[in-house]
């Protein structure tokens, strides 16, 4: 009996993470990343070359330590002081079970094997599939991709200059062979974060592709 069409140029040891491809970080939504959107038929495209594909999906609770809205006279990307160092503040966003924090609707992967939830704990944010913000805190993935024999990560998805760039630098100290599709990234881009993100991913050893 045939399994049906196989999937992908891809060998078996090389895995996509597609990063938080969510309503709330496209266009219309509450920390909308500019062009958000303009990423997903590449990101379907680069979805079919692989046969093992994971999501991320960040998935706060009502009132995040990470939201202004939870430090009165704070707005929307100050930066505050947490117990784990540095915090970006930002507008209420992929709170759970909201249409936000669904994943956009023209995001096309039937074959994705596991969904990574993260910034579910109260006090504490996470931007990268591997690990939470207080940088020892992990996600399980690693340990996922190892059992699996997956070696070598391929990352997209938004945003550029946070969770895909936190996901590569952690992959990359994990020791796994990392690129970055560039083409079905975009980022929030302030003050040249996406140069200086691009920059940091490249010297940690991960290749940027267009």
């Amino acid at each position: 009996m045939e399994n049906g069409p196989s999937r992908g140029k891809r060998d078996d040891r090389e895995v996509l993470i597609i990063v938080d491809v969510q309503n709330d970080f496209c266009p219309g939504g509450a920390l909308a990343v500019p062009e958000g959107d303009a990423i997903i038929p590449a990101v379907n495209r680069l979805a079919g070359e692989f046969a093992h594909v994971i999501l991320t999906q960040d998935w706060h609770p009502p009132g995040h330590a990470s939201f202004a809205s939870a430090h009165p006279g704070r707005r929307p990307f100050e930066t505050i002081e947490m117990a784990y160092g540095a915090q970006t503040l930002w507008p209420d966003h992929c709170v759970q079970g909201t249409s936000g924090a669904a994943f956009h609707p023209g995001l096309a992967v039937p074959h994705a094997e596991l969904i990574i939830r993260k910034g579910y704990r109260s006090a504490i944010d996470s931007y990268s599939a591997f690990r939470e913000n207080d940088r020892t805190t992990p996600t399980g993935l690693a340990g996922y991709l190892r059992e699996r024999g997956l070696e070598r990560v391929t990352l997209c998805g938004l945003a550029t200059d946070y969770c895909v760039l936190f996901s590569a630098l952690d992959a990359r100290a994990g020791g796994f062979t990392v690129e970055v599709a560039a083409q079905a990234c975009r980022g929030i881009d302030r003050h040249g974060s996406v140069a200086d993100a691009m920059r940091a991913m490249a010297q940690a050893g991960a290749l940027i592709c267009d």
